[in-house]
């Protein structure tokens, strides 16, 4: 594993997902089983993994975890088909669609009716948005040096492309600076919101925003794809400029 700066601690090579071993070296695309509803249909989550030759920093990117948030979803494809991912140092974890459910009914809620950014770090053994939270921070963030959130505003409501983060940080607000956004807040931590179980597992997190909930607004995936890309080269992921 590796601390914050992305230095080794000794059993880096292989990194386990989902049950899935994954080498320095690799990409794979994998779908992480999360809960059974109560027709034992699984609830699995698609993720894609790129893993550098080279031992580095471990940042996840999460997006939809309200289901009708859609921006965030078209950063993940945009920064997914970019080459220079070929050449990363360290990991990428890219988790397009966290609430699938929602996503699939266009809905901000899991089916429960449950805000999943209001249930971190859920219970293997509590409703359906625990058991999703609960595997989410097993599998994704207590194996990650890094992470940044995707949201929208909500429906009808429009945010112009904004960072929020705990800037009383050093760490934190390094990152938030480096994604390149005029806007950054310093924002209160939500309880059991997944950037308050980032910070109680010790790792810099960002929220992004922009646009609203159902729309797909070009000027804010460009914004939201190249601070991604910031990012990662501000921690030594990328050596090239966006």
């Amino acid at each position: 594993m590796l601390n914050s700066s992305g230095e080794s601690t000794g059993s880096e090579d292989i990194l386990e997902i989902g049950g899935r071993s994954i080498r320095l070296g690799e990409r794979v695309q994998l779908n992480m089983k999360v809960a059974k509803l109560y027709d034992h249909t699984e609830v699995v989550i698609p993720i894609e993994v790129i893993r550098g030759k080279r031992s580095g920093p471990v940042l996840f990117v999460s997006a939809a975890i309200h289901g009708d948030e859609l921006n965030g979803i078209a950063i993940c494809r945009k920064v997914l088909e970019d080459k220079k991912l070929s050449k990363i140092r360290g990991s990428l974890i890219v988790i397009p669609v966290v609430n699938v459910y929602g996503f699939n009914s266009l809905s901000r809620y899991l089916p429960d009716r449950r805000d999943l950014n209001r249930c971190f770090p859920g219970s293997p053994s509590g409703s359906l948005a625990s058991r999703v939270a609960w595997v989410f921070i097993r599998e994704i963030v207590k194996k990650s040096t890094h992470g940044i959130d995707l949201h929208t505003g909500s429906a009808h409501r429009y945010n112009i492309p904004q960072i929020r983060a705990n800037t009383a940080d050093p760490a934190t607000l390094k990152l938030a600076e480096a994604f390149g956004l005029s806007v950054i807040m310093r924002s209160d931590i939500r309880d059991g919101s997944l950037r308050q179980a980032g910070l109680e597992q010790g790792i810099p997190m960002l929220l992004f925003e922009g646009g609203e909930a159902l729309r797909m607004d070009p000027t804010v995936i460009k914004a939201g794809y190249r601070g991604v890309m910031n990012v990662m080269r501000s921690i030594g992921m990328l050596k090239d400029a966006v």
